[in-house]
């Protein structure tokens, strides 16, 4: 195709200027703005666990079965899978900011669509598209912000930013407790506002991303560089005034590059399934076990709750389960930069998986407060892993790939583990509520439980020590690879600033 051909080839510094800043203010900035997207995705899929028991009337909800639920959760996922993959491979052709601002907005109308569902094949639609919106700002966020964060703080930053799911989790939790209170809000409305919460922080959200710049890396890649050298030059002419300091020398190389519009489909096949064969097994070994663990629990656990502990209220329970999840993210996260990836992702994913398994053994003999207990440990851990999950796609592969690759991995594991888990549990669930026996669900908790294990020794073996590493570094840019493939043919464009300081 005549977009994928060669537009020319420069030396640049552009990666190396932005992994050598200090933390400012101004990576705050790109933390709320661009972050934020996890707290929504906690949100949505909180309020649809807490509202189980409020969509079931026929004259208050939409007349929905334990097995509609389930269904709702696989046809979100389903979305979310699909959403990925089609925004993904638009954000790699035409830019991470253009993108993370579309899904946000794709994400608001469905929302809002949601809110004003009448019946429940109306709910479902809604619940799809509000999955695409959700997929593909998975896709366009982490490859925005890996490429913006320096590298010795990416690590942190990603897995504490995908734990930031569970404040939405929380926030969702606990506004359902006065929305689904009768006393408090009419029993048909309640549900219908929750969804309509998720809308307006979205606004909110949108008016802190419209500030977040274009990704310089993806800007030099498609021939754009005089655009990310200006954006460089405000990045650090603002870390420097944020910072009171003279920013550190740049001591990494530069690179040299040949720049395209686009790269192609055959190509980033290419680089997925033949270049790193490895990697594509760790990520989707990790998206897979994280997958199937968080879907199959948390999109069915309100309705565990309710069923089989006769709980009226599961806020309180989702809100303390979900503190614990972000907060294991967050403590952690650190150590992912410290005692590094390998080690970190594979402690997290093998302890979280063997206690899953413990609680289900027992499972028999829990209530409605020690199955949370569990879940709170259980989850500490395992949040802390999954977000690392995200976190290795997004650095693993080249930076022509990075948002589509998310996206393969995501779509792949979340389909596999995201709608076959609710729907697996929504079936148990329906088949133990005759004989009002949990124990049913133990088969669900023993696979969860063996797929986060295998995930563990996978990273063990496979795993890549990405841990104060340049992305280039991790993994060459394909037309660096070019470049250097062309031998000393042509002489490259040579595109490097000194610093302001």
């Amino acid at each position: 195709m005549a977009s994928d051909v060669e537009i020319g080839r420069i030396t640049t510094d552009i990666p190396a200027r932005l992994d050598r800043l200090p933390w400012a203010r101004w990576h705050w900035m790109v933390v709320i703005g661009l972050g934020t997207v996890w707290i929504l995705d906690g949100l949505e899929v909180t309020i649809v666990g807490s509202m189980s028991d409020a969509l079931k009337p026929t004259d208050t909800g939409l007349g929905m079965s334990s097995f509609d639920i389930g269904l709702a959760g696989a046809v979100y996922v389903a979305g979310a899978c699909l959403g990925a993959l089609f925004f993904g491979q638009l954000t790699d052709r035409f830019g991470r900011k253009k993108l993370f601002l579309l899904t946000l907005g794709v994400y608001t109308f469905a929302t809002v669509l949601t809110a004003f569902a009448p019946n429940p094949l109306w709910y479902f639609v809604a619940r799809f598209i509000t999955g695409m919106g959700i997929g593909g700002e998975y896709a366009a966020i982490n490859s925005a912000i890996d490429e913006l964060i320096p590298k010795h703080y990416r690590g942190r930053v990603d897995v504490a930013i995908n734990g930031s799911f569970w404040v939405g989790a929380a926030l969702g939790s606990l506004l359902t407790i006065p929305l689904l209170d009768p006393k408090v809000v009419d029993p048909a409305l309640g549900w219908r506002l929750a969804f309509g919460l998720g809308a307006v922080l979205a606004v909110g959200i949108l008016v802190v991303r419209r500030h977040v710049p274009e990704s310089p890396r993806w800007l030099f890649i498609h021939g754009r560089e005089d655009e990310g050298e200006q954006i460089v030059g405000d990045i650090e002419e603002t870390v420097h005034r944020e910072s009171h300091h003279d920013l550190p020398q740049v001591h990494d190389d530069p690179i040299t590059i040949r720049q395209r519009r686009t790269i192609s489909i055959p190509e980033i096949a290419k680089t997925v399934f033949t270049l790193y064969p490895k990697r594509t097994v760790l990520c989707l070994s990790l998206f897979v076990g994280q997958a199937f663990l968080y879907n199959a629990f948390f999109f069915t656990y309100g309705d565990a709750l309710t069923t089989f502990f006769d709980v009226k209220q599961t806020g309180w329970y989702l809100a303390v389960f979900a503190v614990s999840n972000f907060l294991g993210a967050l403590l952690l996260s650190r150590l992912f930069d410290t005692i590094g990836r390998v080690k970190m992702i594979t402690g997290t994913y093998i302890l979280s998986g063997v206690l899953l398994a413990i609680a289900g053994f027992v499972l028999g003999s829990l209530n409605a407060t020690t199955l949370t207990l569990f879940g709170v440990v259980i989850f500490f851990f395992a949040s802390a892993g999954a977000s690392a999950a995200y976190l290795t796609a997004s650095e693993v592969f080249p930076l022509e790939t990075r948002a589509l690759c998310i996206a393969f991995f995501y779509a792949i594991g979340t389909a596999v583990g995201g709608i076959s888990g609710p729907l697996l549990f929504g079936a148990l669930i329906d088949q133990a509520s005759k004989s009002k026996d949990i124990t049913h669900l133990a088969i669900g908790y023993f696979i969860g439980a063996a797929l986060m294990v295998v995930g563990g020794l996978v990273e063990a073996f496979l795993g890549v020590k990405a841990e104060g590493q340049s992305l280039e570094s991790i993994a060459q840019p394909l037309t660096a690879e070019d470049a250097h493939e062309g031998g000393g043919e042509h002489e490259g464009r040579r595109v490097t600033s000194p610093s302001p300081a």
